[in-house]
């Protein structure tokens, strides 16, 4: 059985332990809610814009721009966006074993290569046999959006310069506070199916459903493509940081509420332990006053 010292300096541990995890949940909520109004600000342009560059691709054609040709992927680019720390449940465990399965699919028919973001990610794929292309491993979440943009037009020039065939986006989206959505989406190429032109349409030079742009649908491709591009990267980026943070402080007050219990255990041990001395301590003063009796 335990020392009551034992005991007590137990309780002192976890209950030290508890005052941290419940600060961190209080920074984590504090820099979610930063966060979560970036990603709500940002939304309604991020999530428009696929519609209306699919839209434009459309009506524009695989001719209008080379970001719209399909090509046979030989050469692969994955981008993965993790954390630098722990402490935040499955958010990065997750992520990762969809990533690794990825890479190991696409390795075997195709050239990988890597843009690592968070210290988790570098941490498990430089043990691996797969080319790092591009790494951070240290305060990504104190990148500006200006590093982010520069990574798109880096993904832009390797897929124009044929160095790439294909590129994808593994990450964390923000859906709730309790979970995290995993998204591993392609990039680029862009879809750009034509839709066929006939009755009416055809007659007036354009295509069913689509007005006629100006300027032409090619022109508004080159301007808008690189910057879609860097606008889905920044989304990502911002997804992942709001995720973080809620993973974090649920996987905080998670530890807090364990904590709590446990202290409520161990202090409900050390009462018996206390109150079975005492009860001995009794038995041995009165054994002694019979004894004396006698």
């Amino acid at each position: 059985m335990p020392a009551l010292i034992d005991l007590r300096r137990r309780i002192r541990s976890v209950r030290n332990t508890q005052q941290v995890t419940k600060a961190m949940k209080t920074v984590a909520a504090a820099k979610f809610k930063k966060a979560q109004r970036a990603v709500l600000e940002g939304r309604p342009h991020w999530h428009a814009a696929p519609a209306f560059i699919d839209r434009l691709a459309r009506q524009a054609g695989e001719a209008a721009h080379p970001l719209l040709v399909p090509r046979e992927e030989r050469l692969v680019d994955l981008v993965v966006i993790t954390s630098d720390k722990g402490l935040c449940g499955a958010f990065n465990s997750n992520l990762l074993a969809h990533a690794l399965a990825f890479a190991g699919r696409k390795a075997e028919t195709s050239g990988l290569r890597l843009f690592l973001y968070g210290k988790k990610a570098v941490n498990v794929f430089r043990r691996l046999r797969y080319p790092i292309e591009s790494s951070v491993a240290e305060n990504t979440d104190r990148l500006g959006e200006e590093a982010f943009r520069e990574l798109g037009r880096t993904l832009f020039r390797r897929f124009l310069y044929l160095e790439t065939d294909a590129v994808y986006i593994a990450s964390n989206e923000f859906k709730s506070v309790l979970a995290p959505k995993i998204a591993l989406v392609r990039l680029l190429p862009l879809s750009g199916e034509e839709i066929p032109v006939t009755g009416d349409a055809a007659a007036s030079g354009g295509a069913a459903g689509f007005p006629d742009w100006e300027p032409s649908a090619p022109q508004l491709m080159s301007f808008f493509l690189p910057r879609y591009v860097e606008d889905q990267i920044l989304h990502a980026f911002a997804e992942s940081q709001a995720a973080e943070q809620a993973a974090r402080m649920m996987a905080m007050d998670s530890a807090s509420k364990n904590a709590e219990d446990l202290i409520a255990s161990l202090t409900l041990h050390l009462n018996k332990v206390r109150q079975a001395g005492i009860t001995k301590e009794l038995l041995e003063i009165m054994t002694a006053v019979e004894a004396l009796k006698a």
